[in-house]
């Protein structure tokens, strides 16, 4: 069937009405293409982005080594290596105290918040406690 438009106008209702159902089909034919046209697009920009993510995670896996050994070599130009070493070594570890302390203080905050399943089960014996004075 082309695509072509006729012009309908002289078309008597009962013919209108007898075509519906084709053009519903149709509709509903070119909605369902389109959409898996739009899935298979978004999943391979998806795949491509990730991609280029993870390549992204694997240099700065890399890059932070470097970093770290520059930052050695340079201090060891005032200070004996081993000293420079065991600076960075320090270093690291400060961070690795401060990270930890801030998700120690995050998990802490999750853990005494109330989740709703509590909440509803203090409403409900909230209720039944005022429902037990009154008789």
């Amino acid at each position: 069937m082309g695509r072509g438009y006729r012009d309908r106008a002289d078309d008597s209702l009962l013919t209108l009405l007898g075509d519906l159902p084709e053009l519903v089909r149709n509709l509903v034919t070119a909605e369902v293409e389109a959409a898996k046209a739009w899935v298979s697009r978004v999943s391979k920009d998806g795949l491509f982005g990730s991609l280029w993510f993870i390549i992204t995670l694997f240099l700065l896996f890399w890059a932070i080594p470097v970093l770290l050994a520059f930052g050695i070599i340079g201090l060891s130009s005032w200070w004996a290596p081993w000293v420079a070493a065991l600076a960075v070594f320090g270093f690291l570890l400060l961070g690795v105290m401060i990270f930890a302390l801030l998700g120690i203080l995050r998990f802490r905050k999750i853990i005494k918040s109330q989740n709703p399943g509590q909440a509803v089960a203090t409403d409900i014996r909230l209720v039944k406690e005022a429902g037990d004075d009154e008789f």
